[in-house]
């Protein structure tokens, strides 16, 4: 059995995605009886000591670092984003502040891009004048990710510029 176990924490390693039973079972060429009985073990194992990571077992099985370290995950992993959520970030970066009124007009998926990118901390949301709607703009979060140095616009300018300098000298 401990042999087992092993051979399922080095697939829920090496995955790094939910999987279930049966696909652990299929990779590992085992009973899914025995892979289920090896997993609930192993399940137990995490929880009885005091580590960082945890199997969650909510839609499926993986291994993942606990909540309360997750600060430091985010610290040394890039975050992720989808290209429908990069997209919407774009948006806001060119034409920050935005009003998360327009940025649905513009991104249909706005406001779920946007509970994302507050929750990873790439951009801040404010309360515009009118208290209707929020005005949009990216964080200091945003510029170390992409590794941005200087403010957004003069960046823009100066991409502009260049663009400009490059496309003259070759008329």
């Amino acid at each position: 059995m401990e042999q087992l176990k092993s051979r399922i924490e080095a697939v829920l390693f090496t995955t790094a995605k939910v999987l279930h039973i049966k696909d652990i079972a299929e990779i590992l060429e085992e009973e899914p009886d025995k892979v289920e009985e090896a997993l609930l073990e192993l399940i137990m194992d995490y929880s009885s000591r005091d580590g960082a990571l945890e199997i969650d077992d909510e839609d499926g099985y993986i291994l993942q670092v606990k909540e309360e370290h997750m600060d430091i995950v985010e610290k040394l992993c890039p975050v992720e984003l989808k290209p429908p959520v990069l997209k919407t970030l774009t948006v806001i970066a060119l034409k920050e502040p935005i009003r998360q009124s327009y940025l649905k007009e513009l991104r249909s998926n706005a406001y779920e891009h946007v509970q994302e990118l507050l929750d990873k901390g790439l951009i801040s949301r404010t309360k515009d004048k009118n208290g209707r709607s929020f005005n949009i703009r990216t964080t200091p979060k945003f510029a170390e990710y992409f590794k941005l140095k200087g403010d957004l616009r003069s960046l823009m300018k100066s991409d502009i510029n260049k663009l400009l300098a490059t496309s003259t000298t070759e008329d």
